[in-house]
């Protein structure tokens, strides 16, 4: 059964000190015998999320919210397996569809056929299932003859909707949301977002950041808002 179960889940970024990058220091170290390493504590971490404690079930519907910085798209590339928590416990079970960064994995000198089974194989899909859905998937983009092309012959427009054609065919357990997603034309838009409320409502839990609380409110039953990577508030 899809769930998600965070407890005291923590993010952190080390920023070391440019000083132990430098040419002087690196000269130094190898002429020393590397005893100048213990500069290398010389750090300052950056803490994304902090002591994040939640569970999601199957119907839930979250909203993430908070201002720049707060930690939401932290979270969700946590969520979808990006970042690893240094510290805490995280479980996620069920197949999850990350619409966060829909061009990741993507070869532009390969055609927009080899794309669309290069991104499937980072979505997780076997050879076979891709193979069966990549006429699908071409009549979804609309782009014809331009799939026989390498894609660093594609506008960004173009490119856009080869992403999100892929990204949004399989439908997902968790479905993970960075703001809502607008592709294309304004007919190829109206056709995307049917389609993404079909992925919504076919879903068993959506985790969906953004700043704007109307969407949050439209399409969310519980809410989460986030300040400095902690949660300020659960609803």
């Amino acid at each position: 059964m899809p769930h998600i179960s965070a407890e005291g889940v923590c993010v952190e970024f080390p920023i070391w000190n440019p000083s132990h990058r430098s040419l002087k220091n690196a000269v130094l170290r190898a002429t020393t015998g590397g005893r100048l390493a213990r500069e290398s504590s010389t750090r300052v971490v950056v803490q994304a999320l902090s002591d994040l404690s939640f569970e999601f079930a199957r119907g839930d519907r979250i909203g993430l919210v908070g201002n720049n910085g707060s930690g939401k798209t932290t979270l969700l590339r946590v969520l979808s397996g990006i970042y690893e928590p240094v510290r805490g416990r995280l479980e996620v079970s069920g197949r999850v569809s990350s619409l966060l960064d829909l061009s990741l994995g993507m070869d532009h000198e390969a055609t927009g056929l080899e794309n669309i089974v290069l991104r499937g194989v980072l979505m997780g899909l076997p050879p076979v299932a891709i193979q069966a859905k990549v006429n699908e998937i071409a009549e979804f983009s609309e782009l014809g003859d331009y799939l026989s092309m390498p894609i660093r012959t594609y506008s960004s427009g173009m490119l856009l909707r080869l992403a999100f054609a892929v990204s949004t065919s399989v439908a997902p357990e968790i479905l993970l949301l960075d703001e809502w997603l607008s592709v294309g034309d304004a007919a190829f838009r109206d056709k995307a977002e049917r389609r993404l409320l079909e992925l919504i409502e076919s879903s068993a839990i959506m985790v969906l950041a953004s700043h704007d609380e109307s969407l949050i409110r439209r399409f969310c039953s519980r809410m989460l808002r986030l300040e400095h990577g902690r949660a300020a508030s659960a609803s």
